[in-house]
């Protein structure tokens, strides 16, 4: 049974629409913020694979809905849920970003606990984009966010 909750975050990028677009497209950018690998681009129909190596995990990606420049929807996770990547034009060089994760198939204790997982790990994942792309640093959010150091 799926519930109503909807789990958001969201950043300003100071970068032009395509280029925080392209850094959730392109597995050699997003690599620098968020998993260690990818098994391809995302591409709409297309199933990929992300690796976090630190944490020797691995997350299965269908990506079913591309708007260029404006969404990228995909499903993941155990359980499986969806999780929309929203991006909105400011100005040239300005982009609002929003994540999304909803239809999620969870009620009681072990919907807190993913409320707050997938909001924390979000919220860092949007965080070590800005880093990134703004400013060219690569914070390694992701892979100190949890234990072992």
């Amino acid at each position: 049974m799926l519930n109503p909750v909807v789990i958001e975050t969201q950043m300003l990028i100071r970068k032009p629409i395509h280029s925080v677009f392209e850094a959730f497209i392109d597995p050699e950018i997003t690599s620098k913020f968020w998993f260690s690998a990818s098994t391809g681009k995302l591409e709409q129909g297309k199933t990929v694979e992300w690796t976090w190596d630190k944490y020797q995990v691995s997350a299965k990606i269908q990506v079913t809905r591309i708007i260029a420049n404006e969404l990228i929807q995909i499903q993941w996770g155990e359980p499986s849920s969806t999780v929309d990547f929203i991006f909105e034009a400011i100005n040239d060089n300005q982009t609002y970003l929003r994540i999304q994760n909803y239809n999620i198939p969870l009620q009681g204790d072990e919907l807190i606990a993913f409320i707050i997982d997938n909001t924390g790990g979000f919220t860092t994942v949007v965080d070590s984009l800005k880093a990134y792309l703004e400013h060219g640093l690569q914070l390694n959010l992701v892979q100190d966010k949890f234990p072992p150091f």
